[in-house]
């Protein structure tokens, strides 16, 4: 008998969405994304905040601040009719604790078309920037593109992945984009959403966490302004992340920093049990137990917090059945 389980969108198991992920990231390219002057892309922003919220309440373990932070950011965002600037997040945290999952809902409950859609654009520097060598044409295909999609779709997404392997320069041919100016090259910019994640700043989030639970602080006390400052030296100090020595960090034009936290066993319980009812399954004791036993916990002597989040728990799931 299929497991019983409320769902605020329907669509595939969450091993299914990474795929998805991987599959749109991995088929573009810098020239194939860009809608042509000549031809119509209609603009499907289609937002779902009530459906965003309840997604994220269901199914994102652990995360009380990115939870809150993102539906904040966005809600204030998206009421304004004349932004001044676009929206700018930056997700950090360790690997595995949901930034990826939830740049994807993002997608999913902007646009009509979820990650499908022609204005919700992904990149990845090993796919996209692979050769540090190509630099300039890499910084010039990718003003080009930003602003050839913008003067189609005002309202575009961007998302870029692991920062902390992107070639730092790269990235600042978007400041004029991220910046309060009314037009840049001609093109209206200011209703765009760029959303930048990395694992940098994961372990001084985990050092915070790991201090509060040996304080008895509860989880969700921890705020912002302990862990902002934090993420932002941890930036600054990683000559190998996209931001390092960035006019784009200099002129605070990140609106929200966005942590997350590292999970702990019941997180990623929760986790496999949400995945098994995605796949349509009952809740099965000893799957569940399975993932846990061959799951990595962290620091050593407490072994509080999973080595790898909720990443693997989809393969692990299909390996126990």
């Amino acid at each position: 008998m299929a497991a019983a389980t409320r769902s605020c969108r329907p669509w595939g198991s969450l091993l299914g969405l990474i795929w998805l992920v991987s599959a749109a990231a991995a088929s573009w390219d810098l020239t194939s994304l860009r809608c042509n002057f000549g031809s119509f892309c209609e603009c499907d922003f289609r937002p779902d905040l009530q459906g965003l919220e309840c997604d994220l309440a269901q199914h994102l373990a652990g995360q009380h601040l990115a939870r809150s932070l993102v539906v904040k950011a966005l809600k204030a965002f998206l009421q304004d009719p004349a932004p001044t600037k676009p929206l700018v997040l930056s997700l950090h945290g360790w690997t595995g604790t949901g930034k990826s999952y939830v740049s994807s809902l993002l997608a999913q409950y902007l646009f009509r078309d979820g990650l499908r859609s022609p204005h919700v654009h992904h990149f990845s520097p090993v796919i996209h920037f692979p050769h540090p060598s190509h630099m300039e044409r890499y910084k010039k295909d990718l003003k080009s593109w930003v602003q050839g999609n913008l003067t189609v779709c005002s309202r575009s997404l961007f998302l870029f992945d692991e920062m902390d392997k992107l070639a730092p320069g790269l990235i600042e041919v978007l400041r004029p984009f991220l910046g309060s100016s009314w037009v840049v090259y001609g093109t209206n910019y200011r209703k765009a959403i760029f959303i930048f994640i990395s694992n940098t700043g994961g372990e001084q989030i985990n050092q915070v966490v790991l201090e509060a639970w040996r304080s008895r602080r509860e989880r969700e006390e921890i705020g912002l302004q302990e862990l902002g400052p934090v993420i932002s030296q941890a930036v600054l100090d990683n000559p190998h992340h996209g931001f390092w020595r960035s006019g784009i960090m200099e002129e605070h034009l990140l609106d929200v920093v966005v942590p997350f936290l590292p999970l702990q066993r019941h997180h990623v319980r929760h986790c496999v049990l949400n995945e098994l009812a995605q796949l349509g399954l009952e809740p099965r004791d000893e799957v569940v137990q399975a993932v846990l036993d061959s799951t990595t916990f962290f620091p050593e002597d407490e072994q509080l917090f999973s080595s790898n989040g909720c990443k693997t728990v989809a393969s692990r799931i299909a390996f126990f059945l």
